[in-house]
């Protein structure tokens, strides 16, 4: 059995792995998530200049309103809709997407959809 110290080892290397090959520009920034056992949390990263340009999670007061739990694929979906939302009004269309080394389905594949319907590019 797979203890939760070895699972945290195993999505760290495949995250840093799939690193190795993403980088955000300022016209295509890159799209993080981060999955906690109780939160979601998204950001838009441009890693030329090292900054964040949007973010959103399910700590927010206005998230936390609509959604009573942030650790379900509803409130996935309201992360990634509201963090298109927010890079929508910034003039940002085209992301990359990096799944923090998580396996795509869940709450990861619902964040990606959910934005994809907002009006982002991947």
């Amino acid at each position: 059995m797979i203890t939760k110290p070895d699972k945290e080892a195993v999505r760290a290397r495949r995250h840093a792995r799939i690193r190795r090959q993403l980088s955000g520009t300022p016209e295509r920034p890159r799209l993080n998530v981060f999955r906690s056992e109780k939160h979601i949390y998204a950001q838009m990263i441009d890693d030329v200049s090292g900054r964040t340009i949007v973010s959103a999670s399910t700590v927010e007061k206005s998230v936390r309103e609509r959604v009573p739990h942030g650790n379900t694929v509803e409130a996935a979906k309201a992360i990634g809709q509201l963090v298109a939302e927010r890079a929508l009004e910034q003039g940002i269309t085209k992301v990359v997407f990096d799944r923090g080394g998580y396996l795509y389905h869940g709450r990861i594949q619902a964040l990606a959809d959910a934005a994809r319907e907002a009006g982002l590019e991947f």
